[in-house]
């Protein structure tokens, strides 16, 4: 089988395409015929070893995928051949076979088209838990999205819409902030690249509280870096801002904000809560199966490769030319 891999940190330039022998199914897990995977930003931190989790070499990077499954190993009586099925195994997906925790695999509909399923769980499951969970968000409530037009940004739009939230969608460019206004966004706000020197952050800070309408509740930054403070000087009192993510670097705020604005800083680290409380998430998972059949979320896919090419789709992703999602096919 065909697989792309990792033999030393660095960059998308260093992975390899290679052939390895297909898998077999071991105590407690399957095999899965690969046919999409959804590419995230930890796929370019974990290759250059900037992510939390370090695997040993060579491995394959990507955590999300779809696919068939075609052996059960022995104890497994969740799952059966033929299901067809998606599973977020963390790193390991681009490759056209994989063995995965039977526990690590979800069902998906008939009707659920591989590269939706591909993209659904990371950023769908990551957003809803940062907004249900974590935020609390209420119907009514206002929303800011930083880096609105990625992955879990796109995700977050939708979700903050279906979720009754009016939702202020932050982007580096017009056309991505149009593209979050056809998915839902109310507005819109084009941020400058940084640095950003204090005018510039007072000027982010006032647009964010001019389309807020005086403020906003909830901050869902996905971004990181000089973007974070003066979105924290444009909260209402109460406000949650999310940690999501830093791709523009991690972010230093002065904690009198904290204080003056009576709000919360809050961490979000979806992955490690799968385990922590599986029951919560299995739960928000149905709610989301529930709402893509409604009609309420679908995963906007802008670029599609192959296993071949899977190192230009995580440099597409690095260089924040990405709207939505980036997806592998197989």
């Amino acid at each position: 089988m065909k697989a792309v891999l990792s033999h030393e940190p660095g960059g998308p330039e260093t992975l390899s395409i290679e052939d390895l022998a297909s898998p077999t199914a071991g105590p407690g897990k399957v095999v899965v015929a690969v046919k999409a995977i959804g590419v995230n930003f930890p796929d370019s931190l974990i290759i250059q070893d900037l992510y939390q989790v370090k695997p040993k070499r060579p491995f394959a990077p990507g955590g999300e995928l779809s696919g068939v499954v075609t052996a059960v190993g022995e104890g497994v009586t969740s799952l059966s051949v033929g299901d067809r099925v998606l599973a977020v195994p963390g790193h390991g997906a681009m490759v056209e076979e994989i063995e995965v925790d039977a526990a690590a695999c979800t069902p998906i509909p008939d009707d659920m088209p591989f590269d939706d399923a591909a993209c659904l769980l990371l950023t769908y499951a990551t957003s809803y838990y940062a907004l249900k969970n974590r935020a609390k968000a209420e119907d009514g409530e206002s929303l800011f999205i930083l880096g609105a037009a990625g992955g879990v940004g796109l995700a977050a739009v939708q979700l903050g819409k279906a979720m009754g939230m009016k939702v202020i969608a932050g982007c580096s460019s017009q056309d991505k902030v149009d593209l979050c206004l056809e998915h839902g966004a109310e507005a819109g706000i084009v941020y400058p690249r940084q640095p950003l020197d204090r005018d510039q952050q007072k000027a982010l800070s006032n647009q964010i509280k001019e389309a807020g309408g005086g403020g906003v509740d909830v901050i869902y930054d996905a971004v990181g870096g000089d973007y974070a403070e003066p979105s924290v000087r444009a909260m209402n009192w109460e406000g949650r801002f999310l940690v999501i993510g830093f791709p523009a670097g991690i972010p230093k705020l002065p904690l009198n904000l904290t204080l003056l604005k009576n709000c919360q800083v809050v961490g979000v680290f979806w992955g490690a809560s799968t385990m922590v409380d599986p029951a919560g998430h299995q739960e928000n998972v149905r709610e989301l199966f529930e709402m893509y059949a409604a009609g309420k979320i679908k995963p906007f896919i802008s670029s599609r490769y192959s296993l071949d090419n899977a190192g230009e789709a995580i440099t597409e992703l690095m260089e924040r030319r990405a709207k939505g999602k980036i997806v592998i096919e197989v």
